[in-house]
């Protein structure tokens, strides 16, 4: 794949870390917004150096972690509930698992469970719940999951099609891929633009469509075969995008846009964030 006769489309700062500005890039091709200039490998770490990125701590320190946290819970039994209706329990791989908490539900069902987590703070933590990690995607046997899953974690991969081909090699022939990302496409994302906090500049490098996704896994003999939505995440985002947009967080705005998100949603089926549902096509690579 490539990006080419791409469109400036916004410009972007990065409200939690380094507060520069980043451009927003439209491919029409795809209907794919890419985060421009695109860090280099060596500073990108740099940008998740904050206290503040919460699904890298079980911290409950206010009530805006406290409300992420009891949310969460709630979206681990959906989670699980919707991974055993796509899939056989075999072999589980969870990409970006932050502090374990989906690996932890989904072995307690009776998944054999594996996860991949750059941060050695989140991987402490999910090590002493029990989650087993490996170092790298090269460190796994190629064709041997039954489903990997990524919770906002695409968004953030430097070089998306080397990714997308090595997701097809761990996939067993008839695998399944479960793939969360924000939807930019969304009311929220729109009511917001420039402060919508699903940009999240630069750690998003990719800002996907429904088109997106369904063509970056065709080029790889896989197929998008469902959508769902992810509810919750409209009332999480607008919360952050009130705190960029005016300082302060306002939870009966941020309430207020989430819910008419959700609804403009029932028939746009633009909602905040999608969970793709990819299955493997023809044996792996």
């Amino acid at each position: 794949m490539s990006f080419q006769n791409n469109i400036f489309y916004l410009k972007v700062r990065d409200y939690s870390v380094s507060k520069e500005i980043f451009e927003l890039h439209h491919n029409p091709e795809y209907d794919l917004l890419i985060t421009f200039p695109k860090p280099s490998l060596e500073k990108l770490p740099s940008y998740y150096e904050s206290e503040d990125y919460i699904s890298h701590t079980d911290r409950k320190r206010s009530l805006f972690e406290r409300m992420y946290h009891l949310v969460k819970n709630i979206a681990l039994k959906k989670k699980l509930k919707l991974i055993n209706s796509y899939s056989e329990k075999g072999r589980l791989l969870d990409i970006g698992a932050g502090t374990g908490d989906f690996l932890v539900v989904a072995k307690n069902d009776g998944w054999q469970t594996i996860g991949i987590e750059p941060s050695s703070k989140a991987k402490t933590i999910a090590i002493n719940k029990g989650v087993n990690f490996a170092g790298n995607l090269s460190d796994l046997e190629s064709h041997s999951f039954d489903l990997i899953t990524m919770w906002h974690v695409l968004e953030h991969v430097p070089n998306l099609d080397e990714y997308i081909t090595e997701l097809k090699k761990l996939l067993k022939p008839t695998g399944t891929i479960l793939i969360a990302v924000p939807n930019f496409k969304s009311f929220d994302a729109n009511y917001y633009g420039r402060f919508w906090a699903a940009f999240d500049v630069p750690r998003h490098i990719w800002h996907f469509s429904k088109t997106a996704i369904q063509k970056l896994f065709e080029e790889k003999e896989m197929k998008l075969v469902d959508v769902h939505p992810m509810k919750f995440d409209s009332f999480y985002v607008s919360l952050l995008s009130e705190k960029y947009k005016t300082g302060k967080m306002n939870f009966f705005r941020a309430f207020f846009v989430g819910l008419k998100s959700n609804h403009s949603a029932r028939i746009s089926k633009e909602y905040s964030s999608h969970i793709y549902i990819i299955k493997n096509q023809k044996k792996s690579i």
